[in-house]
């Protein structure tokens, strides 16, 4: 992604997509690491040409996917009570 040079309305595209996929996190994982991970993931396919808010979005989306994999991944050692 060196190099890569974004239009205005591309800036404010991605920073919608960030915006919205930032919002859909629960409140106690909207870190700046989370949005760092998000932002990282839009500009990465932005930068390959993509202009799709739905892909964008989707590029968006596997960020919160991974971000919140921990919460939900508990082994069943972890899960004894």
């Amino acid at each position: 992604m060196t190099g890569a040079v974004f239009q205005p309305e591309v800036i404010e595209l991605m920073r919608s997509v960030l915006d919205e996929a930032s919002a859909m996190l629960p409140e106690a994982k909207r870190t700046s690491t989370a949005k760092a991970d998000i932002a990282s993931n839009i500009l990465a396919c932005a930068a390959k040409g993509e202009r799709d808010p739905l892909v964008l979005k989707a590029a968006a989306l596997s960020a919160i996917i991974e971000c919140s994999r921990y919460s939900h991944d508990v082994s069943e050692n972890r899960r004894a009570i």
